[in-house]
């Protein structure tokens, strides 16, 4: 048997990412991931079942990438507002510089593809950002109101954020990036 291709697994990842992102989940097929990946159909069938195959590995894959990404380098005893600035400035830089993925998870949180058990399973992995928004409002450092709205305050701003750059072909300096932390920072803190 013939070894798996990881530079093959790449590519349909990439022309995965590329048709979500254009088309949406359910607009894509194998034949055009194939297409757009640059190889047979067969080929594709080869690496996975179905399409549903791909939108679950694919899934795991951006997962665990983006829960190393935001939380690189963070110290949980760091002080209150520069371990938020750290990993507020993870999840921004990452989503920047990986829209096709940010687009593709949130789509794949709104579909049928992934199970309530893997989003739970997935929720897990984020658990230090959600442990350091308890530690804030038990530091009087954020807003004492549920956890919930909190993060979604901060998880939406910098999604919109992100999107309008992306859309409108917007670049966010350092200056900026630095502006929009300060506003949603102030927006969260008691």
């Amino acid at each position: 048997m013939k070894p798996r291709d990881e530079n093959k697994i790449a590519q349909v990842y990439k022309a995965t990412l590329k048709l979500v992102k254009a088309r949406g989940l359910a607009g894509i097929t194998m034949q055009s991931v194939a297409k757009e990946a640059e190889m047979a159909t067969g080929t594709l069938y080869i690496y996975f079942k179905n399409k549903d195959a791909i939108i679950f590995n694919l899934f795991h894959v951006c997962v665990q990438n983006s829960a190393q990404v935001f939380f690189r380098n963070y110290n949980p005893s760091a002080p209150y507002k520069e371990a938020l600035h750290l990993i507020w400035y993870n999840i921004m830089r990452h989503r920047m510089e990986h829209f096709d993925e940010s687009v593709f998870l949130e789509q794949c949180f709104h579909s049928p593809f992934i199970d309530e058990p893997t989003k739970v399973r997935v929720k897990k992995m984020f658990d230090p950002l959600r442990e350091l928004i308890e530690r804030g409002k038990q530091e009087q450092e954020l807003k004492d109101m549920d956890s919930f709205w909190l993060l979604s305050f901060m998880m939406g701003s910098i999604n919109e954020v992100v999107k309008r750059a992306v859309y409108f072909n917007k670049k966010i300096s350092d200056e900026m990036l630095e502006m929009n932390f300060m506003m949603c920072w102030d927006g969260m803190k008691a």
